[in-house]
């Protein structure tokens, strides 16, 4: 749904990951992807590393739409400002944020029991919550503000990524404190997203189901182009099972 020619440009956290690397494998040529990434980084070319097949004539097909990678942490004070200014002095605009980047950790000994959840408590809360908010308002404050009409013209938008446990609740599992995280990145999805409409930017959240096992890591990149190509802001869309084939109803 962009307007013009030019490429939209994409960050996404936790670029390392299974949903990183599913995302930056498929939509490499769709976007300009920055990888943010803390310790892993997702196996596609970028600016570090080219990918060469010693069988083939001329692999410059391979290579031709490498990710800027950035390595950073961003629970870490001035990480978040750094890799913000970074960006934008690369980029002409920012279109899609993905704040995917998360502390997903489980105590099977749940709260009572284990003091290990209440050690993790602030840390998840951060990373998971705070982290994404800032992400956001920091693009805001620099960029997107001052361009309300270019904003709405480009489609520009947030997808936070959650958890389905955010939603529902699963008994014995530990995911106490994770859950309670992804629980409150909903709700602070939903109420950036009525601060940036005022200047355009639609925020969304993304709560899939246990990926890849239950989901693939595919299709959960693929819900997230999803929100990106649609006009829909506060939503929190839930994917629990792979798409059907077209014709039956079925949908996630």
């Amino acid at each position: 749904m962009s307007t013009g020619e030019a490429r939209r440009v994409c960050v996404i956290t936790g670029a390392g990951g299974k949903l990183g690397n599913a995302f930056c494998k498929q939509y490499a040529a769709d976007y300009d992807i920055v990888a943010v990434c803390r310790t892993r980084v997702p196996g596609v070319p970028s600016q570090f590393e080219s990918y060469v097949d010693p069988l083939a004539v001329d692999d410059s097909s391979a290579n031709a739409n490498r990710v800027f990678v950035v390595m950073s942490d961003l629970a870490k004070p001035g990480e978040a400002d750094r890799v913000v200014d970074l960006v934008l002095a690369r980029y002409d605009g920012v279109d899609l944020v993905v704040n995917n980047a998360a502390e997903t950790a489980f105590h099977p000994a749940g709260l009572v029991d284990n003091d290990a959840a209440f050690a993790d408590f602030d840390r998840f809360f951060k990373v998971n919550v705070s982290v994404p908010a800032q992400f956001g308002a920091l693009f805001a404050r620099k960029f997107w503000t001052s361009r309300a009409h270019e904003n709405r013209e480009r489609n520009r938008n947030i997808v936070n990524v959650s958890s389905l446990s955010g939603n529902r609740v699963y008994p014995g599992g530990g995911q106490a404190v994770y859950a309670s995280s992804k629980a409150a990145l909903n709700h602070m999805t939903r109420y950036m997203a009525q601060e940036f409409e005022a200047f355009g930017v639609r925020v969304n959240g993304l709560a899939p189901t246990a990926f890849p096992a239950q989901v693939s890591s595919e299709t959960v990149a693929d819900a997230v182009v999803r929100l990106d190509r649609e006009s829909v802001t506060g939503k929190i869309l839930v994917v629990d099972r792979e798409p059907q084939p077209s014709g039956d109803g079925a949908s996630s």
